[in-house]
C-alpha cells in the first residue's frame, strides 16, 4: 500500500516500554479540532496503544508550542505528532532543548504553502529533533512536494519515510495502514 523509503530508520532494540506504557497525542490540522482526529485515535486505541487528540490554538504553529508542551508530559513515553498543522506545532516542540518526547508521528507534514516549494523556513528546527521521526505522506501532495520531502527528511536524526501514491493533503483513503504503520513505530522505538 504505501511506500517505505529507507532513511536510515530509527533505533530498534527489545523495547523497555509496551505500547500501552507509551501515549501518543495527536494535534489537528489548522482547520480541524481535536474531534477531528477521532478516527485515528479510535483506530489506535484498536490497535492497543494508548492515545488522545490535543485541541490546539489558531495560531502560528510556533504560537502553539507552549500550549502544546503544556498537555503533553515532557517523557519518553509520550509520542507525539498530529495531522499537517498539528504535525507541525508537535515537531517544533520535540526541537525544544530539553524535551525527551519517545517519538514523533507526522501526518502530511505541511512542508511548504502550496505553489511555493521551499522548505527551509518549516524544517530548519528538525536537525535538533532526537527522538525516532515517522512521516507518512501523499505523493500528490500540494503542501509537500514529494522531491522536497525525500531530501528534507535527511535533515531528521532518525526517521523513516512512507508515501502513498495519488494521494493528496488527505491520508483517510489509507489509514488503515497508516495506523498499523504508527502502531508498528510506537511499539517498536527504543
Amino acid at each position: 500500500m504505501g511506500r517505505t523509503e529507507p532513511l536510515g530508520g530509527w533505533p530498534r532494540s527489545p523495547a523497555t516500554l509496551s505500547g500501552m506504557d507509551r501515549h501518543v497525542y495527536l494535534g489537528h490540522g489548522a482547520s480541524g479540532t481535536a474531534a477531528s482526529m477521532a478516527p485515528f485515535v479510535e483506530g489506535l486505541r484498536r490497535r492497543g496503544i494508548a492515545a488522545d487528540a490535543l485541541d490546539l490554538p489558531r495560531r502560528t504553529a510556533e504560537e502553539a508550542v507552549p500550549v502544546l508542551r503544556g498537555l503533553v508530559p515532557d517523557s519518553a513515553g509520550s509520542i507525539v505528532g498530529g495531522q499537517s498543522y498539528g504535525g507541525r506545532v508537535a515537531s517544533l516542540a520535540a526541537a525544544e532543548p530539553g524535551v525527551t518526547y519517545g517519538g514523533l508521528v507526522l501526518f502530511s507534514y505541511p512542508l511548504h504553502r502550496p505553489g511555493a516549494p521551499s522548505f527551509d523556513a518549516r524544517t530548519s528546527h528538525w536537525p535538533a529533533i532526537r527522538c525516532p521521526v515517522l512521516l507518512l505522506s501523499g505523493e500528490a501532495d500540494p503542501f509537500a512536494r514529494i522531491r522536497l520531502l525525500r531530501e528534507a527528511v535527511g535533515r531528521l536524526v532518525h526517521a523513516e519515510l512512507v508515501t502513498y501514491p495519488r494521494l493528496g493533503h488527505t491520508l483517510r483513503p489509507v489509514i488503515d495502514d497508516v495506523l498499523d504503520r504508527t502502531a508498528a513505530f510506537v511499539r517498536d522505538i527504543a
